[in-house]
């Protein structure tokens, strides 16, 4: 079950990748529901994200709690 919010996580942040107001939201919700390991694999996921678009490289502060 955690497993498959990780993902669905990750889908919805793909499709809101075009805005950073809705994507740092996405990323705050993440960061609450996702269990500490999964944060970690999140966190690579949305670096390899910023890399593509920079301008997301702002959400990156809730990932640092």
């Amino acid at each position: 079950m955690a497993r498959a919010m990780l993902e669905y996580t990750k889908t919805v942040l793909n499709k809101v990748s075009f805005d950073t107001t809705l994507f740092c939201k996405e990323v705050q919700k993440a960061v609450n529901r996702l269990l500490p390991y999964e944060i970690e694999e999140l966190k690579i996921y949305i670096q390899s994200i910023v890399q593509q678009n920079p301008e997301l490289n702002q959400c990156l502060i809730y990932l640092k709690a």
